[in-house]
């Protein structure tokens, strides 16, 4: 069994937040408080409203919100929530841009070996990503979570009976795809992307032998 992740993985995602959190750092600087300043605000409070909010863009543009208010000591002026709102337009629309040689490598595997797909974050808009990538047809399940942690892999082995050693969980995010899943006993194949959440990242065993390494989506094929 092949698991795979779905942002960052299947398709572009947390660029996206990335153009806006851009945008918002240009408006936030003043003199005394530099870009830098202001991520490192932002990301506490990302941090901080993850366990409890959840992920996507609605929490995101939340946290915009608290960020603005903490950085001006202030609540947020009609105008300024206005601003955070129009961001929401970045994150709608009917397509999302597949990583490249993802459709062409997903058909081939799910001739070989049975798919799962797990993902992530606010339900509605994670469907919405998953019906119009058009790549539900491969997939044995689909899996919206609110946490991908140990427990929710757990589930996922009772739920379909996975052999830990013949399965395989395919993701960029260590925290979320990586660590969990071998900690629950499955083998794992970590894909980076350079643009993957800070929040996302953790440090990888450098000897785990059951964590194959690779450069880019098709390279899966020469391995499964």
């Amino acid at each position: 069994m092949l698991i795979f992740d779905a942002d960052d993985t299947l398709w572009e995602n947390n660029v996206i937040f990335e153009r806006v959190i851009d945008e918002f750092l240009e408006w936030m600087v003043r003199p005394g408080l530099d870009r830098a300043a202001v991520r490192t605000v932002l990301d506490g409070i990302e941090a901080a409203n993850a366990p409890t909010l959840g992920y996507g863009s609605k929490v995101f543009l939340h946290s915009l919100g608290e960020c603005v208010a903490r950085l001006r000591g202030r609540a947020a002026t009609a105008e300024e929530t206005a601003r955070i709102a129009g961001w929401a337009a970045a994150f709608a629309g009917d397509r999302v841009e597949l990583m490249p040689g993802v459709a062409e490598t997903l058909a081939e595997l799910a001739r070989r070996h049975e798919l799962l797909l797990l993902t992530k974050g606010d339900t509605e808009e994670q469907e919405r990503k998953v019906t119009v990538s058009g790549l539900t047809r491969h997939f044995r399940g689909v899996h919206i979570v609110a946490e991908k942690d140990v427990a929710t892999y757990e589930r996922l082995k009772r739920a379909y009976d996975l052999v830990p050693d013949e399965t395989w969980m395919i993701g960029n995010s260590p925290k979320s795809d990586i660590l969990p899943a071998r900690s629950a006993g499955l083998n794992a194949v970590f894909i980076p992307h350079q643009h993957t959440w800070v929040l996302e990242h953790d440090e990888l065993d450098p000897d785990d032998k059951k964590v194959l390494r690779l450069s880019a989506f098709h390279e899966l094929l020469r391995h499964f």
